[in-house]
């Protein structure tokens, strides 16, 4: 009852953290570790868990996702494919890959979101594009993204929101509430990719995902009260806490 407890409550702040900055995998994965599951077994059940969490809180955006359609029309694609290869990656790859460079990602993403004021208005000037259509290079750092969500999923919250903080020209919560749909995107794909082919454990999964509902729904509801300014605070705050803990093991 304990374990089962604990996994439902990490649940529950992995939806939330996920709605409002990301890196809710940071709280479930170990989590499921210490409750004795395999690595492998503990990152596929935790990303089917977290999907009902990412539909509440893209929910919760609505507001900040109406007149977003011609930037998902172009972004979706490239995380729904990004996604499939990243959970084929998970499943073909040798475990902890991509560990020694996570940290590397996350803390570059946490410069591009502090200087993202400054610096998506000059990349805005320097390779103009349309309103709605994200230049090409923000297609690929999204495809990348959804790998990397597919894969493991740490963080892909941040290193979404530094991209699309970037290629988007809008108000950092609209922008917040588009990473909120893609990463929930990834997260769908590769969960029915694991459901079909990979060992689940489902009732930790189950225990996730009720909590993550709540979350999404309650990160969704305070987060985007917060103004730009605590809201990267926030998101590089916790983007430390994951670097120190992936750089830790």
């Amino acid at each position: 009852m304990l374990e089962a407890l604990a996994i439902l409550a990490a649940g529950m702040a992995a939806g939330a953290i996920n709605a409002v900055v990301g890196s809710g995998t940071l709280i479930t994965f170990p989590v499921l570790l210490a409750a004795g599951y395999q690595p492998v077994v503990a990152n596929v059940s935790n990303t089917i868990g977290l999907v009902p969490g990412s539909v509440a809180g893209a929910v919760g955006y609505r507001r900040e996702l109406a007149g977003q359609g011609p930037w998902l029309r172009w972004l979706a694609p490239a995380s729904v494919s990004g996604g499939i290869a990243g959970a084929a990656a998970l499943l073909l790859l040798p475990d902890r890959l991509f560990e020694a460079i996570v940290p590397c990602f996350i803390a570059l993403a946490l410069v591009l979101v502090v200087a993202q004021p400054r610096l998506g208005g000059l990349l805005r000037n320097v390779h103009p594009h349309g309103r709605g259509r994200p230049p090409l290079w923000a297609l690929v750092a999204v495809f990348a993204t959804g790998v990397y969500g597919g894969y493991f999923g740490a963080a892909q919250g941040i290193l979404l929101l530094a991209i699309l903080g970037l290629a988007v020209p809008d108000g950092l919560q609209r922008v917040n509430a588009l990473k909120v749909v893609l990463a929930g995107l990834v997260n769908t794909v590769a969960g029915v990719i694991f459901a079909v082919v990979a060992d689940v454990a489902w009732w930790p999964a189950a225990l996730i995902a009720a909590g993550s509902i709540a979350g999404g729904w309650l990160g969704a509801r305070y987060g985007r009260r917060l103004q730009p300014g605590h809201l990267r605070a926030l998101v590089v705050a916790v983007g430390l806490v994951a670097i120190a803990q992936l750089a830790l093991g």
